[in-house]
């Protein structure tokens, strides 16, 4: 696979790798009179509003916001994560995964209970309904894939890549890039 190199360090750290999105030569300084549309977290930004639009009637559909929804995704794939554990891995704060988890438990749908080994953790875990209830969204990702209007191998290779800019952009913030 080729490389890249552009003499932009966080450019090529972010594209290295994705030779299929970074054009072999240096991308343009940008100007005074770039547009909105030139930049790349609007494009970001607004897809992820566009992308809410598509899965409006999906979380409707199963009564859950999709911050809920991706805690259910997430419980289904390992249990008894801890609060702490679940709010990193799904880029949210404690503090706002606290109030979600207590609506959600309210629902039925997770159990919170204090760890044994160590009772300043909270453990997270599925009920039978909030198993019922990931299973019931099994084949609603069809609607996004279809509504993305990319190839079976685009649409992929996009999540790849949204993903290695993510986090790129995490260790960028903390200086580690």
């Amino acid at each position: 696979m080729p490389t890249y190199k552009h003499g932009n360090h966080l450019y090529d750290k972010l594209f290295s790798g994705f030779p299929e999105i970074v054009m072999a030569k240096k991308p343009p300084l940008r100007t005074k009179t770039d547009k909105l549309a030139d930049f790349m977290c609007f494009a970001v930004y607004s897809a992820n509003h566009a992308y809410s639009r598509v899965y409006r009637p999906v979380l409707d559909e199963l009564g859950l916001t999709y911050p809920q929804y991706i805690t259910i995704i997430s419980l289904w794939e390992e249990d008894l994560q801890t609060v702490k554990g679940l709010s990193e891995k799904l880029f949210l704060e404690p503090s706002t995964m606290t109030p979600m988890l207590k609506r959600l438990e309210v629902m039925g749908y997770v159990r919170r209970t204090r760890d044994s080994r160590d009772e300043r953790n909270v453990r997270i875990s599925l009920t039978d309904a909030g198993r019922r209830l990931r299973e019931k969204g099994f084949g609603f990702g069809e609607v996004t894939v279809k509504a993305s209007g990319l190839s079976q191998e685009e649409f992929p290779a996009l999540q790849k890549a949204v993903v290695k800019l993510r986090n790129n952009l995490v260790k960028a913030s903390k200086g580690e890039l």
